[in-house]
């Protein structure tokens, strides 16, 4: 291990979170410098201090949700990273909570209360509502009072996302989404729907939406979308589409200590319980991709090491 250097501490991780955006990193959707390691989320202990570290201890319990220096790496049993990008954890979030959640629970908060600036009584549409993003979403939008569809690939999933919160369930392979999405809001269809399924859902999820709503298509689980027609967002009702990305809602660090607090928020009082679905030893990182790529996995993933 190399020794921290200034403004830098080693950290001992116990828990890694697993993240769809790791699959694309690995597959090459998002090109990485190469050599690299993966994984952009982790959980531990700081067990050495680099010069002028001031704001952490030996001992401290920190997460991280970010490339490092050295870009990707978090699949790793140790690390050193910049103090700049570490959160430290409160007492009340156990390691492997947080490295479960800080990424998927942060790009929540980010699309749900200042992208799409859901407001409570509004109708949303909740796709791939049972993954790791999901179900925090579903929590989160429940907490704030909006009114949810949610959809997923089977029925046990549905079961999930309505636990969670969902006030109505669609399987995904219905033939008739926007239909019934029209006849659960009588006729005036959802003011935003969150796509991180990407291209099988893109054209669907337009017809979903009220005049003047908005998509948020954050993920490509299906691949990405290509080739759009601007003209048929006013044919569908002058509509919105933005393709946000997290380091863009947390760029700065007011905007991000701000976002994590609202985190903490959520997790600490209970409106939004993590669920890990699936644990793997970080040796098996190539299994757990292959079942998340699958659709194997209900809601947070995280690797052991």
């Amino acid at each position: 291990m190399p020794t921290p250097s200034a403004g830098e501490v080693t950290i001992e991780h116990s828990a890694i979170g697993l993240n769809f955006i790791d699959t694309y990193h690995r597959t090459g959707l998002y090109p990485v410098p190469l050599p690299s390691g993966l994984g952009l989320e982790a959980a531990g202990t700081i067990t050495a201090l680099g010069e002028g570290v001031d704001t952490l201890q030996i001992g401290d319990r920190v997460a991280y949700m970010g490339p490092g220096k050295d870009g990707l790496g978090a699949y790793a049993t140790r690390r050193v990273m910049p103090v700049a990008g570490l959160f430290k954890l409160p007492d009340d979030v156990p390691s492997d909570i947080a490295a479960a959640a800080l990424l998927k629970a942060a790009t929540v908060e980010g699309l749900v209360e200042r992208c799409a600036k859901v407001q409570a009584g509004d109708w949303v549409l909740v796709h791939a509502a049972a993954g790791g993003v999901g179900l925090i979403m579903v929590q989160w939008l429940s907490a704030i009072g909006a009114n949810i569809i949610a959809t997923a690939s089977t029925d046990a999933k549905l079961e999930l996302a309505k636990n969670a919160g969902a006030h109505h369930t669609i399987l995904s392979s219905a033939g008739d989404l926007p239909e019934q999405v029209k006849t659960i809001t009588k006729g005036t269809g959802v003011s935003a729907v969150f796509d991180g399924v990407g291209k099988d859902t893109f054209a669907v999820s337009l017809d979903c939406l009220a005049p003047r709503g908005l998509l948020v298509s954050f993920g490509n689980a299906s691949g990405p979308v290509e080739g759009v027609n601007l003209g048929i967002l006013a044919q569908k009702g002058s509509v919105f589409v933005t393709r946000p990305t997290l380091g863009h809602y947390y760029a700065t660090p007011e905007d991000a200590a701000a976002g994590i607090a609202r985190v903490w928020e959520m997790i600490g009082s209970g409106k939004v319980k993590i669920t890990i679905g699936a644990t793997y030893p970080l040796t098996d990182a190539a299994a757990a991709h292959r079942d998340l790529a699958a659709r194997k996995t209900t809601g947070s993933t995280i690797l052991l090491p």
